[in-house]
């Protein structure tokens, strides 16, 4: 075949093609726009550049159609462009989630979009998202509010900064009822929050999951609570690399409970061995911390409940 002819090839046949054909099914509460999660048992692919590239979270894996098919095949060039070719106009299922264009102004940079919208309020749309869907205590999103970590996204949604080592905001994670991603143009970093100068640092995979742990440790003091953002790009490992450089840090892998999970806390175990600083492996019960908030208050609620409504003992009629 003439490289112009498996140029054409790579052109035609999207990744999500290859996945769904193997029986790969999208995650859509793990994926956004640009990076489409499949999962296949526990088989993880992310694809991403509009369909033309991926990568697996669990390896280094990572490349094009023709990559792809070899690395869940095992099989030489020639068999894979013969599968590859095989594709030509089959169409994958499109997410269901597509999103609506942005309510922003195009013209504006990251920290200026960012510096315009507003901060949340107690009542507002994205108030009651973290209040009433996410179960967030008010006390930890006033935090959050505080640390200007926290602006209103559109329809409901919040915006999660997400700063580099001098405090500028990169980007944000970006989470609704009805969509999950990360800033248009914006580059993940770490989203934080609490004291800069904390010793005990909790690094997360999600926003919302840094600011849940927050509020289940109660906003320790000595704690920073982290997010990558769901990713592991290269600024974000300089980021904890920069920060496990402090004297008498304790670096807290405090990924979901799953493979990926386990991974990334392998990868933050490492850095805190590179840094000789403190490591701890710190996993919910549930698969994330925002379950597992969830599912704590649950409890306490139907425990008062079960408090307030109990009637008092009867008294026995007296004998005789």
């Amino acid at each position: 075949m003439e490289k112009r002819d498996v140029e054409e090839l790579r052109d035609r046949v999207l990744c999500a093609a290859v996945l769904e054909q193997a029986g790969f099914a999208i995650d859509l509460k793990e994926s956004t726009r640009r990076a489409v999660k499949y999962r296949r048992g526990d088989d993880i692919i992310i694809v991403i550049h509009d369909g033309k590239g991926w990568f697996d979270p669990l390896s280094d894996a990572k490349g094009d159609v023709f990559s792809l098919v070899a690395h869940l095949e095992d099989i030489g060039f020639a068999e894979v462009l013969q599968r590859v070719s095989e594709l030509v106009g089959f169409v994958p299922s499109e997410p269901v989630w597509t999103r609506q264009p942005r309510d922003r102004a195009p013209d504006l940079g990251v920290p200026e979009r960012w510096r315009v919208r507003r901060k949340p309020w107690r009542g507002s749309m994205t108030w009651r998202y973290l209040r009433d869907e996410r179960d967030l205590p008010e006390t930890v999103i006033r935090a959050a509010i505080r640390q200007d970590r926290l602006r209103e996204g559109p329809r409901g949604s919040v915006w999660a900064a997400h700063v580099d080592d001098d405090g500028v905001v990169t980007g944000w994670e970006e989470r609704g009822p009805e969509w999950r991603g990360f800033a248009s143009g914006g580059a993940k970093v770490l989203f934080r929050l609490g004291p800069i100068d904390a010793i005990r640092l909790c690094v997360t995979e999600a926003a919302i999951d840094a600011i849940s742990l927050a509020a289940i440790d109660d906003l320790r003091f000595d704690s920073l609570y982290l997010s990558t953002g769901g990713g592991w790009a290269p600024a974000t490992e300089a980021a904890i690399r920069v920060l496990a450089a402090r004297p008498n840090v304790q670096l807290v892998a405090a990924t979901d409970n799953n493979s990926q999970g386990e991974v990334y806390a392998r990868r933050i175990e490492a850095i805190a061995v590179a840094a000789t600083c403190g490591y701890e492996r710190l996993a919910p019960v549930r698969e994330d911390w925002n379950e597992e908030l969830r599912a704590s208050r649950g409890r306490e609620r139907d425990r008062r409940e079960e408090k307030e409504t109990r009637l008092p003992h009867a008294r026995r009629p007296r004998q005789g």
